[in-house]
């Protein structure tokens, strides 16, 4: 009897720690994927102003700006490339 309580209490356990712990797992996937968009859309935006000799450097802090902001994000990357 002792034994199926031990288990019962273990299984219940990892319950509650993998509850704790998905919340920031799927910030942290939602932000990488936020990332890799952003790094699509500056990619698809340097492949059209390198037409006209303009491009924003792609890093990781750039994408994520991207990837969180969106376009607006990208156009503050664009202004920030113009001015400095």
């Amino acid at each position: 009897m002792q034994d199926i309580i031990t288990i019962a209490v273990a299984v219940i356990a990892v319950i509650v720690l993998i509850k704790i712990l998905s919340a920031p797992i799927k910030l942290i996937f939602k932000l990488l994927l936020n990332a890799a968009l952003g790094f699509l859309l500056l990619f698809v935006f340097n492949t059209i102003a390198s037409l006209f000799g303009f491009s924003v450097n792609i890093t990781w802090i750039s994408c994520l700006v991207a990837g969180v902001l969106g376009i607006p994000g990208v156009l503050i990357l664009v202004l920030l490339e113009i001015l400095f």
